[in-house]
């Protein structure tokens, strides 16, 4: 038979890892989330059953086959439709007393200032290949004093990077301003994976072109990211514990069972990432030739 909705009900289970009073402060959260392709749809999702109340969303693309392998909300009768109408469904359905406040035409400098308005974390789910939107959003979040998180799915595994109110800046760490495209391609992948645990086993580079922007991508590595986003996102929101702050990251690979906690003084400045970057430009003009 159905049942009425009740919040303390639907996420008593939480109770246990956090307190009564911290799952009420969690629903009294604001979280916005970019970007509701490879992993902002698990973060939603994710989120929603930590408890979180209230969610600013962003995306202006509709669901395609070629997003089954990884995304949230992808599926047959899903297809052609906003993924920020989808999965505000779907968040719903999970909590249907959800505040949630929908951007459709993506994050851009005319909405912002309104994605960014009472917000308490930004959790990064924009495309890799998305940095003009990501710089802005991140120096925005910088700006305004709001904790901002990134997981990128990388191989099978994630890669973490926080970024908080007073600690190093998106900016500073990954050193992008005036690069050409492909140079900062390669500059925001090397700085989120100064380890590049996943190089290792990826049986086919020709699928990695980041001149077409595409590359291959797991649904194991989008739902860990959506897993250890969401642990950040409860230390930082109820204070709990340490979190990890650029220039320090931390990469977990499955397939490899390997974890690294990174550090990288002075980020894409550093002279062990000043290689790894030059290395890797050298490789992608091996490959193009």
């Amino acid at each position: 038979m159905p049942q009425s909705f009740h919040y303390d009900e639907a996420f008593s289970r939480n109770i246990g890892w956090v307190t009564e009073a911290e799952q009420r402060r969690l629903r009294a959260k604001r979280v916005a989330i970019a970007g509701l392709g490879g992993v902002g749809g698990s973060h939603l999702l994710t989120l929603t059953r930590l408890g979180i109340g209230r969610f600013h969303i962003a995306d202006l693309d509709t669901f395609e086959l070629a997003n089954f392998n990884r995304q949230a909300g992808a599926s047959m009768r899903h297809l052609g439709r906003p993924k920020v109408e989808v999965l505000e469904e779907l968040a719903r359905d999970i909590d249907p007393e959800l505040e949630i406040r929908a951007f459709p035409r993506g994050v851009n400098a005319g909405n912002l200032e309104a994605f960014l308005e009472g917000v308490d974390l930004y959790v990064d789910g924009l495309d890799f290949f998305a940095l003009e939107a990501r710089r802005a959003v991140f120096a925005a979040c910088a700006e305004k004093g709001i904790p901002a998180v990134t997981a990128a799915p990388l191989g099978m595994g994630v890669a973490l990077l926080n970024f908080l109110p007073g600690k190093m800046t998106f900016e500073e760490y990954f050193r992008l301003e005036g690069q050409p495209e492909e140079e900062q391609l390669l500059r925001f992948l090397l700085g989120l994976s100064p380890a590049m645990l996943q190089a290792g086993y990826l049986v086919d580079d020709s699928r990695v072109n980041l001149d077409a922007h595409k590359g291959p991508s797991t649904p194991m590595a989008c739902e860990l990211c959506a897993g250890v986003a969401a642990t950040q996102a409860l230390k930082i929101l109820l204070g709990r514990g340490k979190v990890i702050t650029a220039p320090r990251g931390l990469h977990f690979d499955a397939y490899r069972n390997r974890m690294k906690i990174t550090w990288r003084p002075g980020g894409n400045g550093n002279p062990l990432q000043r290689v790894g970057v030059a290395v890797a430009r050298r490789k992608l003009r091996k490959a193009r030739r």
